[in-house]
């Protein structure tokens, strides 16, 4: 049985449950997409009360990226070969002054993207690349297409395949350039192409390119020698390389995250180490020192200064970005060793609303620490091994009629 209390702000929904919500109610909604890391599932399961509302079944096991919009999860699902894409069921309309949520419930849709090795997929306004290691082309389309049940994608050329990334934007993308002698190994740089593969402007050098995300309006990929800043200002996106500080010991990023309400990024810089980088400043990277190895890592999209890092100890540290300094700590789980294989099963991190969850695969459940305390407040049982996970939510107004927000436990297919 689930420990997680039930707050009051679940009590918006459970009307909205009942039906015939009141005209402009104020509803609160959060959901967790969380992957078993052996089993072809993807569980989702209310934030707000620790309730699974479903889980859905696909081809293997899957890491988990969410659409800037949070109407999409997609499951990338490198083992088998595909990637399926589960609609939230978490929808909201811009109104300027306030936002209209729509709450229903969360389904696996009957698009599916196919090709060897499937490996980073980044969005951004409403656009998708696909990327897959085994191809030598890159997959476009939009995020709409897909909940319109539209398979509308464009094939673009990356030269051969290789363990890259491609970034979209209106008409064009920024995909990695492939090593000439051996492809096996890290990208050179990266290139801006239109949609038939063209190339556009002159390539940017970016030796061992492996790491990326977006922050603000600007878009980075990591390499040894700095960072690949992309914007797109007129027509063709722009690259411009901000190489590191000398001020920083010898190493290098090879992931990403890109802070949520600041223009920030923090990579990793050797296994118990962070680096703070904002591109606009004069000296852009800051060092900040773990206690020990770092497991994982994610920002605070609701509090904007934090980020959250999750190390081998079995400690969640809350991080001050303003400051660059670890501000708070707490013991989670048991120690969960960086030794052994990369991919062995270890928590990972995401915040909904007051809330940060850290799952927990080897005692199948997840953490629930109240974000504002920074203190544990509850546990979610989850059968298996409870791996990657994300969170979609916000709150919005509901102008009356009837908005499904179904508790229930139906398995899905995947197509």
């Amino acid at each position: 049985m689930n420990k997680l209390a039930l707050p009051l702000a679940i009590s918006a929904i459970l009307s909205v449950m009942a039906g015939g919500a009141v005209a402009d109610d104020n509803v609160n909604a959060w959901r967790l997409f969380v992957a078993d890391h052996d089993k072809p599932t993807v569980k989702v399961i209310d934030a707000l009360d620790g309730d699974t509302l479903n889980t859905f079944t696909v081809k293997g096991p899957a890491s988990l990226s969410r659409s800037e919009s949070g109407a999409t999860v997609f499951a990338i699902q490198g083992s088998a070969n595909t990637v399926s894409v589960i609609g939230s069921g978490i929808a909201f309309h811009d109104h300027g002054d306030h936002a209209d949520i729509d709450v229903d419930p969360p389904k696996l849709l009957s698009v599916t993207f196919d090709g060897k090795k499937p490996g980073h997929f980044v969005e951004r306004q409403g656009k998708v690349a696909q990327w897959f290691d085994g191809e030598s082309h890159a997959l476009f389309f939009s995020e709409q297409a897909v909940l319109d049940g539209k398979k509308d994608a464009k094939s673009v050329s990356v030269v051969a395949a290789h363990h890259g990334v491609a970034v979209p934007y209106d008409g064009y993308g920024v995909v990695s350039i492939p090593n000439p002698e051996d492809a096996s190994k890290r990208p050179i740089g990266a290139r801006v192409v239109d949609m038939a593969g063209k190339k556009v402007g002159n390539d940017v050098a970016c030796a061992g390119l492996h790491g990326s995300a977006g922050s603000g309006d600007t878009y980075a990929l990591a390499c040894s020698t700095g960072l690949l800043l992309i914007t797109q200002k007129n027509a063709a996106p722009e690259i411009k390389h901000l190489p590191y500080s000398a001020s920083l010991p010898e190493g290098s990023a090879s992931t990403l995250i890109g802070g949520k309400g600041m223009q920030y990024f923090i990579g990793n810089y050797g296994p118990d180490r962070l680096v703070l980088i904002d591109p606009t400043e004069a000296d852009s990277f800051r060092l900040v020192q773990l206690p020990v190895r770092r497991v994982h890592f994610a920002v605070d999209p609701v509090r904007s200064k934090f980020a959250y890092v999750f190390t081998e100890d079995g400690k969640l540290h809350q991080m001050d970005v303003i400051k660059g300094e670890i501000t708070k700590s707490v013991r989670v789980t048991e120690p969960y060793s960086m030794d052994g294989h990369w991919n062995d099963p270890r928590p990972r991190i995401a915040v909904a609303d007051d809330k940060i969850f850290v799952t927990d695969p080897l005692k199948s459940k997840i953490h629930v620490l109240d974000a504002v305390a920074f203190k544990e407040s509850g546990e979610i049982s989850v059968e298996g091994r409870p791996f990657n996970i994300v969170a979609v939510g916000g709150s919005g107004k509901v102008h009356g009629g009837e908005h499904g927000h179904e508790h229930h436990n139906e398995e899905g297919k995947a197509h």
